[in-house]
């Protein structure tokens, strides 16, 4: 039996539309994740990006569980001494909601040059409104 290994012109991407509205930050992240790295198609090859594009709407709407949203830290370092900033996901969803989405995401893919190409496939916004509806996204529920 000979194994199959997906090739760049054959890949076919869609248009993949969640709406993270009431959805745990944590388990619409690893939909999103596999989506965009294409763990969710049966050609999947590691070394080959077949993911498809993903497009998240309500971002700002996404709930963490139990006292997360209080207690969870967002560390930012400018690489300056005294550079170090923290903030709680209560001030990151004010400021930049589709924040709390991509840094989850983000943090399940890979971190080397695929995973920066699959990554940039990834839309996030934090209203309803979208400009891809030209694409025809297929609606996932979480």
């Amino acid at each position: 039996m000979k194994t199959y290994l997906a090739k760049n012109d054959e890949i076919k991407r869609e248009y993949i539309l969640f709406d993270a509205s009431e959805a745990p930050v944590g388990r619409i992240a690893v939909r999103i994740a596999n989506a965009l790295r294409g763990k969710d198609k049966p050609t999947y090859t590691p070394h080959v990006d077949t993911g498809n594009f993903v497009v998240v709407i309500n971002a700002s709407q996404a709930v963490f569980t139990g006292k997360k949203s209080k207690n969870k830290k967002y560390v930012n370092f400018s690489g300056y001494r005294g550079g170090l900033k923290e903030q709680t996901a209560e001030q990151i969803r004010e400021k930049d909601p589709e924040r709390i989405i991509q840094d989850a995401v983000w943090g399940m893919m890979p971190h080397g040059r695929l995973g920066r190409a699959q990554f940039r496939k990834l839309k996030v916004y934090a209203g309803s409104e979208h400009p891809h509806e030209a694409q025809n996204p297929t609606k996932v529920t979480v």
